[in-house]
């Protein structure tokens, strides 16, 4: 274990915004006090992965912070003033800046804090030692807990004793697993999968939306197959699923979205780790506090999705991509493709995933007016008639020549005045 600066060094333009942070930083770095980059950023910056936030601690209170940054013309939004954390702007490119803490009193869910001074201190409270890092403003890199040969090696571990560290915030149980499936090699680490086992039963003093959230990037990781499998192995998964994952289908799944070329997406992925027909989607949405939006994507995966095979014609496909939309479409093909005999190079399964790549979805080209220029009344009859005349184009395939249209409107016409 390191206790402090290393020789590792960060070139201060691996950083995104790295003017504005340069901005920040000079104003934090004086007058006797001291901010680096701490977090993710560092840990991706060292693992050589993409950057998206960049966050800041500092010895200075908010008051001081929201002080200094006033003083220079920028924007302040006070965005956690009780864990010490507000928001400078610069330029449009807003920096969370978290005064350093140390942790009073934890319940599993929240914790009390106090502001501190002590870097060492700070970053043993929190939870994984390659998320510990920190870095001054010349690219000098921090380690007080060991996390750079954790990050050579890949691991995910905890800082000092995993049990503690769960029970300080139960959500940390299912970041062992994200985080390692991001970014660890191997097996997760043998001492925090035991204690993550021990500590359960605390899954279900979680809400709801942050064991969604969670769930929903651990699904897109790069190694969420084998990760998803020691959830299950060590009986986790059932319970944040409430219901048997399908490891083969989650595993299928990921092989034909890249056949196709698509980005990973956490809702289909979850239609293939939970969903196997539409009662299954309500239990998602009920135990993971899922959008409606997420809700519905699932509920169509799981509707009938095995009508769809290899003998699927382009004529039948194009009727259930019209119906569904393209991103249901997709779904419900790439689930039917993830559980076929087929293999994510069949050239059948790809033919038909892509088809909105191919057809776009028409318009049905009939309105009302051309069955009111045809005597059809305005109310129910009129909405019969738009009904059925769209179920004759659709039969028909989707015509768009005029003239075929109006024929099919006045067959329509007849066939409404015979109901």
């Amino acid at each position: 274990m390191t206790s402090g600066a290393t020789a590792v060094r960060i070139v201060p333009d691996v950083w995104p915004h790295d003017r504005e942070l340069s901005r920040l930083m000079q104003l934090l770095n004086r007058d006797g006090e001291e901010a680096r980059v701490v977090g993710g950023a560092v840990r991706n910056a060292l693992l050589g992965e993409p950057i998206a936030d960049l966050d800041i601690a500092t010895t200075a209170v908010p008051d001081e912070v929201m002080r200094r940054a006033k003083a220079d013309g920028l924007k302040v939004v006070p965005t956690g003033l009780q864990h010490g954390t507000v928001m400078v702007v610069i330029d449009g490119v807003p920096f969370e800046v978290t005064t350093l803490r140390q942790d009073v009193e934890t319940d599993g869910r929240h914790a009390k804090v106090e502001f501190a001074r002590d870097w060492a201190g700070d970053a043993r409270r929190r939870d994984f030692t390659i998320n510990a890092l920190s870095v001054g403003p010349d690219g000098t890199v921090y380690d007080y807990v060991g996390g750079l040969q954790d990050i050579d090696t890949r691991s995910v571990r905890f800082i000092g004793d995993p049990a503690q560290r769960i029970a300080e915030d139960y959500l940390r149980i299912l970041r062992f697993f994200r985080f390692h499936a991001a970014y660890g090699h191997g097996h997760p680490d043998a001492e925090g999968l035991h204690a993550c086992i021990v500590a359960r039963d605390g899954l279900e003093r979680l809400s709801r939306e942050r064991v969604r959230a969670e769930m929903l990037k651990l699904l897109t990781a790069m190694h969420a197959t084998a990760t998803l499998a020691a959830m299950a192995e060590a009986g986790l998964l059932v319970r944040v699923l409430a219901g048997v994952p399908l490891l083969a289908s989650f595993e299928n799944m990921a092989k034909v979205e890249a056949a196709v070329g698509l980005k990973a997406d956490p809702v289909r992925r979850l239609g293939a780790l939970g969903v196997f027909i539409a009662d299954d989607a309500t239990r998602l949405w009920q135990v993971l506090r899922l959008t409606n939006a997420e809700h519905e994507r699932l509920a169509s995966m799981g509707e009938a999705w095995w009508r769809l095979t290899i003998h699927t014609t382009e004529a039948e496909a194009r009727v259930f991509l019209y119906r569904l939309g393209p991103e249901k479409y997709v779904d419900r093909v790439l689930l039917a493709w993830a559980r076929s005999p087929q293999g994510a190079a069949d050239a059948d399964w790809h033919h038909l995933a892509v088809l909105p790549t191919r057809w776009p979805v028409p318009l049905f080209p009939l309105k009302s007016g051309d069955f009111v220029a045809r005597g059809v009344p305005k109310g129910p009859a009129l909405g019969a008639a738009l009904r059925a005349a769209e179920e004759a184009w659709i039969a028909a395939g989707f015509p768009q020549d005029s003239a075929e249209l109006a024929a099919l409107a006045d067959r329509t016409v007849k066939d409404v005045e015979v109901i």
